[in-house]
């Protein structure tokens, strides 16, 4: 049976809208002191989004036991029926009266560039989520991005409970100092960043990638196209990328190779070959527009895991098509 993993993170919804162009053309070098730029966006959706929400999402894809741990608004009543379909664990998400659950407005160029604007409505209050009581059976859990007061209060609470977790600082990169991300490193087991957050962390603490996974399990860099480090004891281990026919929406990916990772650790495997599950559920995503619009069964995963990395697809422990 494969144990239970704790996502504390956001959940929200996601405008998503697509700019037929370059951003680079219509930002001047001399002018980024005065921006003051409009974008037409002839297409636009709404998709079901926040990081809790997708890696919950992309773990019952696999056949994990995601338990969500976040914060939503009196709005959220189709996120919330949609998860439970799914067969996911919604007991820890918490509904606050009076609010909107957190909107993510995102507009992205023909060359993948992305530029956010976030409500997070509901998820100011995550701090407020209880953890002290936990009956479930965890073998790990994730503090992804969220209220900063809230990934802190939850890192916090697992260390406290002696509960292994991913640090994963993504979008809420800005919202610490160095000293911060140590404090948070000091109770974490591992962290995960992309190219781009590994360069700044660096920066900030003060320390090159291989001194900070000294201290930890672990500590994954995703490169997008290129693939994946894998940093452990001071040594690094490229993860190979999985080709994709068409990178048609970046959305999510991250998300999506938290949940491939989740999944393998969760499943016994080493880090190394976790770390393959999750590049190849980036690369599922990126296929499809959203962040929960891909839905592979378990036997496509598992032809394509065995063709990218010669790599069985460990066996799940939950389905979606049990909750239906």
């Amino acid at each position: 049976m494969i144990d239970s993993v704790l996502i504390c993170g956001s959940m929200a919804f996601d405008s998503i809208a697509l700019f037929e162009g370059r951003f680079r053309d219509h930002l001047l070098a001399d002018k980024l002191h005065a921006i003051n730029v409009s974008f037409l966006v002839p297409s636009m959706r709404r998709d079901f989004g926040g990081c809790a929400g997708n890696i919950a999402y992309g773990m019952s894809v696999l056949g994990g036991r995601p338990i969500p741990v976040a914060t939503v608004g009196q709005d959220a009543v189709d996120y919330l029926d949609r998860l439970k379909c799914r067969g996911i664990d919604v007991s820890r998400i918490r509904v606050v009266p009076d609010t909107l659950t957190a909107t993510c407005h995102i507009t992205t160029d023909t060359e993948n560039n992305q530029i956010t604007a976030f409500h997070p409505g509901a998820m100011a209050y995550s701090a407020d989520n209880d953890l002290t009581d936990i009956k479930e059976k965890v073998c790990w859990a994730i503090v992804a991005p969220d209220a900063k007061e809230g990934m802190i209060a939850h890192a916090a609470k697992l260390h406290a409970a002696n509960i292994p977790f991913i640090f994963d600082l993504g979008q809420a990169m800005p919202l610490f100092s160095g000293a911060e991300m140590g404090d948070m490193l000091n109770m974490a087991s591992a962290m995960t960043l992309n190219d781009y957050e590994a360069g700044v962390v660096e920066q900030r603490i003060g320390k090159s990638l291989e001194q900070i996974s000294c201290g930890l399990q672990a500590l994954v860099v995703t490169r997008g196209a290129e693939g994946a480090i894998l940093y452990q004891g001071g040594r690094q281990y490229p993860i190979a990328p999985v080709k994709v026919a068409h990178a048609i929406d970046p959305t999510g990916c991250g998300d999506a190779h938290r949940a491939g990772l989740l999944f393998g650790l969760t499943s016994g495997l080493c880090w190394l070959d976790s770390c393959k599950i999750g590049s190849l559920m980036g690369a599922l995503k990126i296929a499809h527009r959203g962040p929960q619009g891909y839905a592979p069964n378990r036997c496509e995963i598992a032809a394509q895991l065995q063709t990218a990395y010669s790599l069985s697809l460990p066996d799940a422990a939950y389905t979606a098509s049990q909750a239906l």
